[in-house]
């Protein structure tokens, strides 16, 4: 619910004796979406609630990344191996950090395109598991449009 209030009506109040509209919002519940306030129609951007990763997620995570290095360990060509490691490490770094790096994510699937292709879907499958989806929303709007751009 918003709530808007005009220019004062006579109560002396400093706000009338510059001539300034008051504005007063109240906004409660579940909300998302824009919302326009004031004269110059300041634009505040909200989004639905971010659902917290826990400490058990994040084990799944580590799970379904040490998962993967069993598969390199596999079915990798010998001499790809421990790049391909490397590049699972990386991955797992960036997903986890404070604001997920998604170029970096974007850098290890390409690199599996290039170099295992018979691997590229199992890790895209980690970066589209659901709690890498609870870390993008962690990071805010922009972090989500980019995400969706990149691995939609």
């Amino acid at each position: 619910m918003a709530t808007r209030s005009g220019r004062n009506a006579g109560d002396g109040s400093p706000a009338e004796e510059r001539d300034q509209t008051v504005i007063t919002t109240s906004i409660g519940g579940s909300v998302s979406g824009q919302l326009a306030i004031g004269r110059d129609n300041t634009l505040i951007r909200t989004s639905g609630p971010v659902t917290p990763v826990s400490q058990a997620d994040l084990i799944e995570l580590r799970q379904a990344v040490d998962a993967l290095k069993a598969q390199v360990a596999e079915q990798a060509p010998p001499e790809k191996r421990a790049a391909a490691v490397e590049r699972l490490d990386e991955l797992h770094e960036a997903i986890t950090a404070s604001k997920p790096k998604l170029s970096a994510m974007a850098n290890v699937r390409d690199w599996f395109v290039r170099n295992i292709p018979t691997m590229a879907g199992a890790v895209t499958t980690v970066i589209v598991n659901p709690i890498v989806g609870k870390l993008v929303q962690a990071g805010g709007d922009a972090v989500v449009a980019d995400f969706k751009r990149r691995f939609a």
